[in-house]
């Protein structure tokens, strides 16, 4: 969710023949992609999310693939919540968090956070690494996957630092909070997660950094790869399939 340094905002197109569908390198590691569904923070999809692919800079890709062959070996997949996303999209986080009157998801995503201090908090920036290409939202699912049902829109919310066992049903592994969840128990290292949650976390982080992915203390679920080939680049081409364009000679 958080913001990166400077750096121009390129435009729809401007940028898409350097990235790859993540199922065109590795159609194993499962895709649950939020933005592209109601089940977000602000209720809704989100804008640029037109189909729920995952995209990203190849390099990343393939630093991914690495991972989950790793992890496939001890029964596990990775499943990403969010890859590349479009500046249009941050947009919208930034208007959402700018509307005070629009509280629908808190009981679910920032029970107890006050929607005026997500910027400050640092929730919510008008930048997102996202939008440069090779960040990931990322967990573990334990294998064979056991799919959870989808959300209904208009369901009752559960709060995302319950129990996992309370908590809206995600097929992932404990990680001690829901993806997304607004709240101090997100932090990797908090000390109050202790136990599976605790070695799950470490697990994920460990596997991903062997492949360059460097974590965002503050979530557990977001990941870097480094060096970033777009380091102060914000792309703002929409998320839809790319398989059919050719990347540049430097990501073949």
């Amino acid at each position: 969710m958080r913001g990166g340094t400077a750096g121009g905002v390129v435009a729809e197109g401007a940028g898409a023949g350097t990235f790859v569908e993540l199922r065109a390198v590795d159609p194993t590691v499962l895709q649950e992609m939020r933005y592209a569904t109601a089940h977000t923070f602000v209720g809704t999809p989100v804008d640029g999310y037109r189909a729920p692919v995952c995209l990203l800079t190849r390099p990343a890709a393939r630093a991914l693939h690495r991972a989950q062959a790793r992890l496939l070996r001890r029964g596990l997949s990775l499943k990403v919540y969010d890859c590349y996303r479009p500046q249009r999209a941050v947009d919208h986080f930034v208007r959402w968090a700018r509307d005070p009157a629009d509280q629908r998801m808190k009981a679910a995503f920032y029970p107890r956070v006050d929607k005026a201090r997500l910027f400050a908090d640092g929730y919510v920036a008008e930048r997102s690494g996202h939008s440069r290409g090779s960040t990931v939202d990322v967990t573990l699912v334990r294998l064979p996957r056991e799919p959870a049902r989808p959300y209904v829109p208009g369901e009752p919310l559960v709060d995302c630092t319950a129990p996992r066992e309370a908590r809206f049903p995600d097929d992932s592994v404990d990680m001690g909070t829901a993806f997304d969840c607004f709240d101090p128990l997100s932090h990797t290292d908090d000390p109050r997660v202790r136990g599976a949650a605790r070695a799950n976390r470490d697990l994920l982080r460990g596997v991903l950094a062997a492949e360059g992915f460097v974590n965002l203390p503050e979530e557990w679920w977001h990941f870097t790869y480094r060096p970033e080939p777009f380091p102060d680049t914000y792309f703002d081409f929409p998320v839809e399939a790319v398989r059919s364009r050719p990347a540049p000679a430097w990501a073949r």
